[in-house]
């Protein structure tokens, strides 16, 4: 497989994972989640990783093959030499893109699970101060009686 041809598949495969990572933030945006539509991207963008991985391995064989050195500098020498910089410096600004938008992504399910966490404490305050004694008053009255008497 030719490193030009190498590239323009990865270039389909960050596109297709910022796609699914629009997806993922549309849905953490969404009043009531969908957990399975969340849990199904999730699959998919394990899948998606993993094969873009593969590719970035061929990718580094081929480069090394080829006898450039490992690493981003090797990688823009072929590219150069290939006659696909153009290509290249693509694919870098799209794996920059999805980057940034899966720390985004990650940012916002931080901020999910704390205010989900929040509202569970507060729904443990609220039924620990309406809980019924065995006299069949609840916590908050026991205490005001108990208080006055």
């Amino acid at each position: 497989m030719s490193l030009a041809s190498l590239l323009t598949d990865q270039q389909q495969r960050v596109d297709t994972l910022i796609d699914l990572l629009g997806s993922e933030q549309n849905l953490l945006t969404q009043g009531d989640i969908d957990g399975d539509a969340l849990a199904g991207v999730a699959h998919q963008k394990q899948q998606l990783l993993a094969e873009l991985e593969r590719i970035e391995s061929l990718r580094r064989s081929v480069q090394k093959r080829l006898g450039y050195e490992n690493g981003a500098r090797g990688a823009k020498l072929a590219a150069q030499d290939a006659g696909c910089t153009e290509a290249w410096n693509q694919l870098l600004e799209k794996s920059e893109r999805a980057a940034r938008m899966n720390a985004l992504t990650g940012k916002m399910l931080s901020l999910r699970m704390q205010h989900n966490q929040q509202m569970l404490d507060y729904i443990r305050q609220i039924a620990e101060k309406t809980l019924y004694t065995p006299t069949g008053r609840n916590s908050a009255q026991s205490g005001k009686i108990n208080a006055s008497a």
